[in-house]
């Protein structure tokens, strides 16, 4: 006989918090302060350098449906609203259906699509060294080794084999 007056209660609890739960417009929602942090750190610069080389250089064949990154969600959505435009799109990885030896497919879409991955090597003295990779398939992928400089707070690649 007790559970009754308790359920109802955690019941009504429920209800009241729902209730009281007021949606934020979008002009006043702000980026978190770890997000602006890891835009800022040079691991975020190195990668976003690597995966515009990647971008601009078209080092794959074929023709894709959409470009999907890897990393974390906040860094890929940071380095997709740079590139808002981009033809194909940007997308997470997440959102791929990847099969190990098979060409990538977006789920969207059903496609082909390409999965580019960038990985920096923790800079020392002003140069650091990163990894881009890109796969379509088994026979279209590859990878680049970059060595990078800081120039003015800029991360620029000095070469790419």
């Amino acid at each position: 006989m007790k559970t009754i007056p308790i359920f109802a209660v955690i019941f009504l609890g429920l209800l009241a918090g729902c209730a009281s739960h007021k949606p934020v417009p979008a002009a006043k929602v702000k980026l978190p302060e770890a997000s602006r942090k890891f835009e800022a750190s040079d691991d975020f610069k190195i990668e976003a350098a690597v995966y515009g080389y990647l971008l601009e250089k078209h080092p794959w064949d074929g023709e894709y449906a959409a470009i999907f990154l890897q990393g974390s969600d906040d860094r890929v959505t940071a380095l997709i609203n740079k590139l808002p435009k981009h033809a194909p799109p940007l997308k997470p990885a997440s959102r791929a259906v990847l099969r190990p030896n098979e060409t990538p497919i977006d789920r969207a879409t059903g496609k082909p699509a390409l999965l580019l991955s960038a990985k920096a090597v923790g800079p020392t003295n002003g140069v650091s060294e990163a990894v881009g990779t890109w796969y379509g398939s088994v026979e279209a992928s590859g990878l680049y080794a970059f060595v990078l400089v800081e120039i003015d707070g800029q991360w620029t690649i000095q070469s790419a084999k």
